[in-house]
């Protein structure tokens, strides 16, 4: 008899943790799945954040397939066609140089599309770290990282980066460097506040009486309720990061010549707009649409996974 019973006892003890796994991993996929049918259901409906998406794949589309679609070199010059009219030959027309406008263009969404991802996932990890950091280590931690944070929102952005780029210098590490720089202290602050939310909750408190450790408790159980505010946040940083290094390359400290970059587009170009206004207009429509279409996307993503806006 006490030999059953032990079996029987040995067998829970070996099944439970596998039970218990299983139903763990079962409600992780059907949140995931829940959470994804919410956007699919949301962009069905919003016609707006629909339209982004496809303007961004089609810009995505353009600048990857540039080479191939592009019947110019980005760089090469020819002063005997310059500022030439729309036509057959240059779909856009040329810039003051001879420069295929249409081909610039394309090349020049590569990298305003590169500087709008790297520094936003770049100020995307900081802020996160940092937040996840002072909401719950608190204190002494929560203080230094609050107040820096505060020091680099306490400035204009466009102006921080300036400063920046010009104690550093004009190069694309250093532009990936000042946009990262002015970017992550709203993310901090938004991990922070769901941190000290989060800490307090039944799984927190079961996860810290089992003795696991503050960093698992960190990234493993509160970070992923994080997530749906960080995607939003995200969507919002590149849009913003863009305009930003449209505004420094327009200012001579962003991306430098022949870089093929829409904000340099428009200030190389800025002195022809009464002779030739199409040469600055059409980049500053291509940055207009390519903001406007991430900016849809992040309110698209927003009504999704924000629980107080669902009825």
């Amino acid at each position: 008899m006490t030999e059953d019973k032990n079996k029987d006892f040995s067998q829970l003890k070996d099944t439970d943790p596998i039970i218990s796994y299983e139903q763990e991993e079962s409600a992780e996929l059907t949140e995931l799945n829940s959470t994804w049918d919410n956007i699919v259901n949301t962009f069905r409906h919003n016609h707006l954040a629909l339209i982004g998406v496809v303007i961004i794949i089609l810009i995505i589309l353009a600048a990857v397939l540039a080479p191939v679609i592009s019947a110019y070199d980005p760089y090469v010059q020819d002063l005997e066609n310059k500022l030439a009219k729309p036509s057959a030959a240059h779909l856009l027309g040329t810039d003051a140089f001879g420069r295929d406008m249409l081909t610039r263009l394309f090349y020049g969404a590569r990298n305003s599309l590169v500087i709008g991802l790297i520094p936003s996932i770049i100020a995307i990890v900081i802020g996160t770290v940092m937040g996840l950091m002072a909401g719950y280590l608190g204190k002494t931690a929560d203080f230094i990282i609050m107040r820096i944070a505060d020091i680099c929102l306490s400035f204009p952005s466009l102006l921080l980066a300036m400063v920046i780029m010009y104690t550093l210098g004009a190069s694309l590490l250093n532009l990936f460097i000042a946009l990262s720089i002015i970017n992550w202290g709203m993310t901090a602050r938004t991990v922070r506040a769901e941190t000290l939310q989060l800490r307090e909750k039944e799984f927190v408190e079961a996860a810290r009486s089992c003795g696991v450790k503050r960093s698992t408790i960190m990234f493993r159980h509160i970070l992923p309720n994080c997530i749906p505010s960080l995607i939003v946040i995200f969507t919002l940083d590149i849009p913003s990061a863009i305009m930003e290094e449209a505004s420094l390359s327009f200012l001579g400290v962003g991306a430098q010549p022949p870089e093929a970059s829409w904000g340099l587009m428009v200030s190389e170009n800025k002195d022809q707009l009464t002779r030739a206004p199409w040469v600055a207009l059409i980049p500053g429509f291509a940055i207009m649409l390519l903001v406007l279409a991430f900016n849809f996307v992040g309110d698209g993503m927003r009504d999704a996974l924000d629980p107080t806006l669902k009825e």
